[in-house]
């Protein structure tokens, strides 16, 4: 055989080996899912409770890894690096995937990150210790106007929707805020009950399964009150213009072959589907958004242009 004949031949032959490949897919092999957040989180949550059904229908482990740090960064940059074999998962998360782009350059780029599905939307909240002055969102801006900066509020990063609610506050109600960043909404809870800090940034699912006894919800930043939060008002019917929703799902890299996309997707759709799991997200309550992935990438340009104008508030503030 000539060396002319044979390459096609071994092309062909590869090709053949790859579609076999990805036909087999998954192995026993577990496929390794990492969040970006600490243990306890409303993605750690999610993702933990949505594992065991995932696992069900592809027949193989979903092992959870913890890396959180620089408002998801550390995760993507490493999903980046990761294989494009389909054994690795990670959560992805919006607004956080989409300002880090606006903030800095990234480790890794983004357009190597592809979205499997949404799961959640979750609409943010700012909380206080169930013993603060402040009842209402109201009183904490009162109380701003008078002690410029000197009210703290916790959040898991700059960029995330509680770093953007709290400069959608600033600009609403004309008030200088102070934002402390944690790796999860627990450490941030722990700063809180433990004097710490004035507030923090939470999502209504996340507040909604909280100890009311020892923490207690200003507002909701939804243009309507959320079915998990009804007797709490909006920011907007306190006169202030924040709205600020979580989008929390699972992403693969890009070069990961498109028919495992696909069936990763599949798996999602069914699991969200499955009585049991969606009995375990009321339990847990997980407000399930779900959207194709294709949908989901195609509705992050127009966000990012909405995260860029409220992003451009740091710097009007500098």
């Amino acid at each position: 055989m000539s060396a002319k004949t044979s390459l096609p031949l071994a092309a062909a032959l590869f090709a053949s080996a790859a579609t076999m490949a990805h036909a087999d897919w998954p192995t026993d092999r577990p496929i390794e899912m990492i969040v970006a957040f600490a243990p306890g989180g409303g993605t750690d949550i999610m993702l933990r409770t949505l594992a065991p059904y995932l696992e069900a229908e592809l027949g193989t482990q979903f092992p959870v890894l913890n890396r959180p740090g620089a408002a998801g960064e550390i995760t993507y940059t490493a999903l980046a690096q990761a294989r494009p074999d389909g054994y690795t998962v990670s959560s992805l998360n919006t607004p956080g995937f989409l300002t880090m782009q606006i903030d800095r350059k990234p480790r890794f780029d983004p357009e190597e990150i592809c979205p499997i599905a949404r799961i959640v939307e979750d609409p943010g909240t700012f909380i206080v210790p169930a013993g603060s002055d402040f009842q209402t969102l109201e009183d904490l801006v009162a109380h701003a106007k008078e002690n410029p900066g000197a009210v703290s509020i916790g959040t898991t990063g700059v960029g995330t929707d509680e770093h953007l609610a709290m400069l959608q506050l600033e600009r609403s109600a004309g008030v200088d805020l102070t934002a402390v960043p944690f790796a999860g909404a627990n450490e941030a809870k722990t700063a809180l009950l433990g004097g710490h800090i004035t507030a923090i940034g939470l999502n209504v699912g996340e507040y909604a399964t909280a100890d009311k006894g020892a923490m207690r919800a200003l507002a909701q930043f939804a243009e309507e009150r959320s079915v998990l939060a009804e007797d709490l008002p909006t920011a907007k019917e306190q006169g202030f213009d924040v709205i600020m929703s979580s989008e929390r799902g699972l992403a693969a890299r890009c070069e990961v072959p498109e028919e495992i996309r696909a069936r990763l997707a599949e798996a999602v759709d069914a699991a969200l589907a499955n009585p049991e799991f969606q009995a375990q997200a009321k339990q847990q309550s997980l407000p399930l958004a779900f959207q194709s992935g294709a949908e989901w990438r195609e509705a992050m340009p127009a966000r990012l242009d909405r995260y860029r104008d409220i992003f451009a508030l740091i710097k009007e503030g500098q």
